[in-house]
């Protein structure tokens, strides 16, 4: 289902980099840590902003990176 408040996500599992995360006003957010499960339950979940509030945000160590480039 679309997400109203994730607009894009990237994950590399191979390099182990942070989870990245446009939401809202197009801020893009990275987030250490995210284990590649938690990931691939995001990316399946009915209810992505639902899941990210309760599994991503203020769980795991995060950076504002800037404003989204498409």
């Amino acid at each position: 289902m679309p997400s109203t408040s994730i607009h894009k996500t990237e994950y590399d599992t191979g390099a182990q980099s942070p989870l990245g995360v446009v939401r809202g006003q197009r801020k893009c957010y990275q987030f250490e840590d995210v284990p590649p499960e938690t990931f691939a339950e995001f990316q399946a979940a009915f209810a992505m902003g639902r899941f990210f509030n309760g599994h991503i945000r203020n769980h795991f160590r995060y950076r504002l990176v800037g404003p989204a480039v498409d």
